[in-house]
């Protein structure tokens, strides 16, 4: 069976690389595709229409996890940071014309965050009104008469009001729609939850070496740090150089989540080169802290094994019922980067310690998590009677795939989907008892 799973699993991976364009390609075609979870919500893929459902059936039930929507960065430290290196030099008449510049730009970036640090950006609200918009058109059999649909979020304010404008889209294209909502520490032990025993062992020195190695043998920080200082033996004695590099990347790339998008950009900074690698030492470490990465026991996934269960009971207790509508959950790139990782969607299951070829194996953060990123998984049967419902998942509004075998297309039995995802919590969980030396890990 495993090494079924196993077969499947490396078959996905090899059809997703050979579907999507590589990384080094998509961002000559589009730069900010290598923001990682900073990637403002980019939408399904257009011209890909839905398969239809086999033998004529019905969706009938929605069960989802979403991101919060299009943010400003949460920390002070994001802006403050770069402006005391860039000032500290500037009043030493250390920056280049384009580090003047750029200390200007950093300014203005920081004035329009001032007061809404990590809070929704208007992007981000119209992002989940488009994906209600769209939920809604797909699968109007699921918000039908009769239907319930119950919304609970994380207690961070930007994943309510991303919830609530999903709630308010809908209400609005039916109104008699009977709508729950909540954020309450009640359901954080499953909506965001917390595991110490996993965090302690999520960057061991075995990996942080690894990591160190592939940034050091892929970012040039010395040729990005000559765009903006004038004396580099300064830079190299009084500046951070290695610090600033990953504060200015990101900086650049959440520009599009805002209005700033309209009025700075930092990308000039970064040529082609330098965009894939910061991205590639990015994606590496998104990978070792929340995918199966071998060099940490490949077991961080479970940091979702209570969302997960929850999802599996509330599915066979909705899909009992004869018109439960969905079940919308709102939270973080930390809980639904892991969830992906935990389900074995489109290949993001994979386990290995090869980090410099993740883009390979098909192992790409961005399209996983981006601002707004959500899993849907759609279900469908015949009628109320019918009691062998298929499931549907969509990972960012766009058809995708497990590692087992499908009823057609992208459509799977509910009962092996469930059979799969059971097995797989097992697994893992068996996996961690070993690490921590054979004490259960907690339910």
């Amino acid at each position: 069976m495993n090494r079924l799973l196993t077969l499947a699993t490396a078959a996905l991976m090899a059809a997703a690389v050979a579907t999507a364009q590589p990384p080094k390609r998509e961002f000559k075609r589009n730069i900010r595709l290598s923001a990682s979870n900073l990637l403002a919500y980019p939408g399904p893929a257009a011209g890909r229409e839905l398969t239809p459902a086999p033998d004529s059936l019905r969706p009938f039930y929605i069960s989802h996890y979403g991101r919060h929507g299009s943010r400003f960065l949460i920390s002070p430290d994001d802006y403050d940071e770069p402006l005391a290196a860039l000032r500290r030099a500037d009043s030493l008449g250390k920056l280049t014309l384009r580090g003047r510049d750029l200390l200007r730009r950093i300014a203005w970036l920081k004035a329009e965050a001032d007061g809404r640090l990590g809070e929704l950006t208007a992007t981000g609200a119209r992002q989940h009104r488009e994906i209600a918009r769209r939920m809604y058109g797909r699968f109007p059999e699921v918000f039908g008469q009769g239907s319930h649909v119950d919304a609970r979020s994380t207690v961070v304010i930007r994943c309510i009001l991303s919830m609530e404008n999903e709630l308010m889209e809908l209400a609005r294209l039916n109104p008699a729609l009977s709508i729950s909502h909540d954020a309450s520490q009640h359901d954080m032990s499953y909506m965001n939850f917390s595991d110490t025993a996993l965090a302690r062992r999520k960057y061991p020195p075995a990996a942080e070496a690894a990591l160190r190695r592939l940034y050091d043998s892929m970012v040039d920080t010395v040729k990005v740090m000559r765009r903006i200082f004038s004396d580099m033996d300064y830079a190299r004695e009084h500046v951070a150089m290695r610090r600033l590099n990953d504060r200015l990347f990101a900086l650049a790339s959440a520009t599009q989540n805002s209005a700033a998008r309209y009025k700075v950009t930092l990308y000039d900074l970064f040529d082609d080169r330098d965009i894939y690698a910061n991205w590639v030492a990015a994606n590496a470490r998104w990978y070792v802290g929340y995918g199966c990465c071998t060099l940490n026991g490949g077991t961080q996934p479970l940091t979702q094994r209570n969302l997960l269960r929850r999802i599996i009971d509330e599915a066979d207790s909705c899909t009992a019922l004869p018109h439960p509508g969905a079940s919308l959950r709102f939270g973080h790139e930390t809980v639904l980067l892991p969830l992906v990782c935990l389900m074995g969607i489109n290949g993001y299951g994979l386990a290995t310690d090869d980090l410099r070829h993740l883009d390979r194996k098909g192992w790409v953060d961005y399209r996983a998590f981006p601002m707004g990123g959500n899993v849907q998984m759609v279900f469908y049967r015949k009628d109320e009677a019918d009691r062998e419902p298929l499931v549907k998942i969509l990972l960012n509004e766009n058809e995708a795939q497990l590692p087992i075998k499908a009823v057609k297309g992208p459509y799977y039995r509910w009962s092996d989907v469930r059979r799969y995802w059971t097995e797989r919590l097992d697994k893992l969980a068996r996996q961690a008892q070993d690490l921590d030396g054979g004490a259960p890990t907690a339910r």
